[in-house]
């Protein structure tokens, strides 16, 4: 876990992690949320809406965002105060995925910083 403080970041500077989404948390997300909606469970259901298989939940994927801001960036000092999430493309049970963020903007009166995020999956695709 980083323990980056205000003062040892600058804009531009980034923090990146993998991570590949398995049936197991799917089961746990959904356990969690409640979210049984077929699309995330199953793939015959999800094929025929046009997808490659069942649709890892959006949330679960953007979940990561605070993986990244309380373990790398800036790790324990974090306290997410808003995120805003598009999500560009499905995710997959089995896809890897990278989770980057860069600081974009830092404002020294309150000590907040302003991260951009971006998840890809394997293939370099853009999916949040």
């Amino acid at each position: 876990m980083n323990e980056f403080r205000f003062s040892d970041l600058s804009v531009g500077h980034k923090e990146e992690f993998t991570r590949t989404i398995s049936e197991e948390d799917m089961d746990v997300f959904r356990k969690l949320s409640g979210d049984v909606n077929p699309l995330h469970m199953d793939s015959g259901f999800a094929t025929e809406r046009g997808f490659n298989d069942k649709v890892v939940f959006g949330m679960l994927t953007a979940s990561l965002i605070s993986t990244l801001g309380g373990v790398y960036l800036p790790g324990k000092y974090c306290i997410i105060q808003e995120v805003e999430t598009k999500f560009l493309r499905p995710v997959y049970p089995g896809d890897t995925l990278t989770v980057t963020g860069t600081v974009k903007e830092m404002n020294d009166t309150v000590e907040q910083v302003v991260t951009k995020v971006e998840i890809r999956n394997q293939d370099g695709v853009k999916v949040v």
